[in-house]
């Protein structure tokens, strides 16, 4: 009996696709709270612009830096048990923030919500490129986009009502304990092949192989650019709604909601399309880079506009800049995917989720910075467009052509 079949059959793609979309989903609800409630607790805690925007970064510090093990963990002992361990974790740090007592509480309880949160990319990615075929990869990451842009949206006008009634402790103990019924369902689900199983079809590249690959600094650099602008919206949307523009927390739940909910429909009909023109013969490698191109240069604009435009012109901009986001995100996996394929993808999305993330310690932490010295938020938006020259530079001239990799004869 070969080593393959020996192997118990991985469930169905659908129901893999639908749980991790539901898992990045919740990733993204329990990492937006703090910024839902920052309104709340600045006031209540007396904090700076500066000293709020740190808080707000916190996160990515153990994000970041757990991300690459996270991808190894999840090729070497499967995306099952690594993912089940981080929701384990996120969740009680989102439960214990309801009971922080101060800025330093708060501080470790983000560090520990980022080392949970570094397993939900990698597992994802893994599980994906082993169990869905390339031609339904866009579908199956406009899925999965849409599970952790519509997580924010959820998590914003949810969280904010529920906030604006009860206070921002109640809400972080509830949704903390949300968080852990999602286990249920996945540790029911049967686990895929193993690293044992994919090694014996074809033999995974080592990790300084990948590292080599040209196409992984190009989509490390265009993820950061995508990351600085989406991150700067999911830390500051909140308190620049009702600091610098004068809504109400129930009106900004409203307004935020709706933009995130937006944000995660395009995904999910880009998704669609996406696979939609490429079974007609189009190639992935003029869509995808067609896609991110115009994101980017549509960006630029909505983020000046958002700054500078009366409330009106500067809702629309919000609403326009999460339109053409929602529109990038399934390439900004499927990419790596198609290229690195099943024997690559855990470690190789470790690697560029890390440099993306990046963007997840500069921009909250600039941002706040940023404030406290112009004393507005016009210097944030005009740095926001203008990191996204780094996106066209990483998606069309460092990127090669999308097509997946053979590992076998590169390393023959």
């Amino acid at each position: 009996m070969s080593a393959a079949s020996s192997v118990r059959a991985p469930t169905s793609p659908v129901r893999v696709v639908l749980l991790l979309a539901a898992a990045v989903g919740i990733n993204y609800i329990d990492r937006g709270n703090l910024a839902t409630a920052a309104p709340l607790i600045q006031d209540e805690l007396h904090l700076s612009a500066t000293q709020l925007g740190f808080l707000l970064s916190a996160f990515f510090w153990t994000y970041v830096t757990a991300m690459v093990p996270a991808g190894w963990l999840a090729e070497r002992y499967g995306a099952r048990r690594v993912l089940a361990c981080g929701v384990v974790i996120w969740s009680v740090a989102t439960l214990l923030t309801g009971l922080a007592n101060g800025l330093i509480m708060l501080l470790v309880l983000r560090l520990l919500l980022g080392l949970g949160e570094s397993t939900a990319f990698p597992s994802a990615s893994k599980a994906l490129a082993s169990a869905v075929p390339q031609s339904q990869l866009g579908m199956a990451n406009g899925v999965l986009s849409f599970g952790y842009l519509v997580g924010p949206a959820v998590g914003t006008f949810l969280g904010g009502m529920l906030m604006a009634k009860l206070g921002w402790r109640p809400v972080f103990v509830l949704f903390g304990c949300l968080s852990l019924l999602w286990l249920w369902p996945w540790l029911r689900t049967p686990q895929g092949p193993t690293v044992k199983a994919a090694a014996a079809t074809g033999g995974a590249p080592s990790f300084a192989r990948i590292l080599r690959q040209r196409g992984l600094w190009g989509a490390s650099l265009g993820h950061f650019a995508s990351n600085y602008n989406f991150y700067f919206i999911l830390a500051w949307l909140p308190i620049y709604l009702v600091k610098a523009r004068g809504f109400s927390m129930e009106s900004m739940a409203a307004i935020a909601g709706g933009a995130y909910l937006i944000n995660a429909i395009s995904a999910l009909l880009m998704g669609w399309a996406t696979d939609s023109w490429c079974r007609t013969g189009r190639s992935p490698d003029v869509i995808y880079k067609g896609v991110m191109a115009l994101s980017h240069v549509a960006t630029i604009g909505c983020m000046v506009g958002m700054a500078l435009l009366p409330i009106g012109g500067s809702i629309a901009c919000l609403f326009g800049y999460e339109v053409v986001c929602g529109l990038s995100s399934p390439g900004v996996y499927a990419i790596p995917q198609i290229l690195a394929g099943p024997k690559a993808a855990g470690r190789w999305v470790g690697v560029q989720n890390t440099c993306g993330n990046v963007a997840g310690i500069v921009a909250p932490a600039l941002t706040g910075m940023l404030v406290d010295w112009s004393g507005n938020f016009v210097s944030a938006f005009v740095l926001a467009a203008a990191v996204n020259i780094l996106g066209l530079v990483g998606w069309l001239f460092i990127l090669p052509k999308i097509a997946p990799i053979h590992w076998q004869q590169q390393g023959a």
